[in-house]
């Protein structure tokens, strides 16, 4: 007999992430080579931008993992926008995750409303949608080779 339980409980998540990064291991010879190297731990990796006064003019927050940058957010503050900022924390980001962590690809999500246009005249091409999510909206899986 099972309890099913629907609770935020991190000690459990952190134990079923263990768990399944273990499974996942075993099965892929890939991931199996990159055990206990620097390249199969998650690292953060955050770029800023700040104005003269030391405000948040734009960021970008992602992480490095198994030779792969993972960008989770990119923004750039209205006033700022249009003058190639994203375009140069997107591309410090790549060079630090390539340079230092020996990462050859990055992967994100944008959605239709946000920069698919922007993140293709980066050189990321779109390899994979979902209509609808949210409702109304289509996100997009967009990759790029760091070489």
């Amino acid at each position: 007999m099972f309890r099913i339980e629907a609770e935020v409980d991190n000690e459990r998540r952190d134990h079923l992430r263990s768990r399944l990064r273990d499974t996942n291991s075993a099965a892929s010879p890939v991931l199996s080579a990159l055990r206990g190297t620097p390249a199969e731990r998650n690292l953060p990796l955050h770029v800023w931008a700040l104005d003269e006064s030391g405000g948040l003019a734009a960021g970008l927050v992602g992480h490095t993992w198994a030779t792969w940058l993972h960008v989770t957010y990119l923004w750039v503050d209205a006033p700022h926008r249009g003058a190639g900022l994203g375009s140069r924390l997107l591309a410090r980001a790549e060079r630090l995750a390539r340079e230092d962590r020996g990462c050859a690809a990055a992967r994100l999500e944008t959605w239709d409303f946000q920069a698919p246009g922007f993140y293709r005249k980066q050189g990321y091409e779109v390899v994979g949608t979902v209509p609808g999510y949210p409702p109304g909206v289509t996100e997009y899986t967009l990759t790029k080779r760091l070489g």
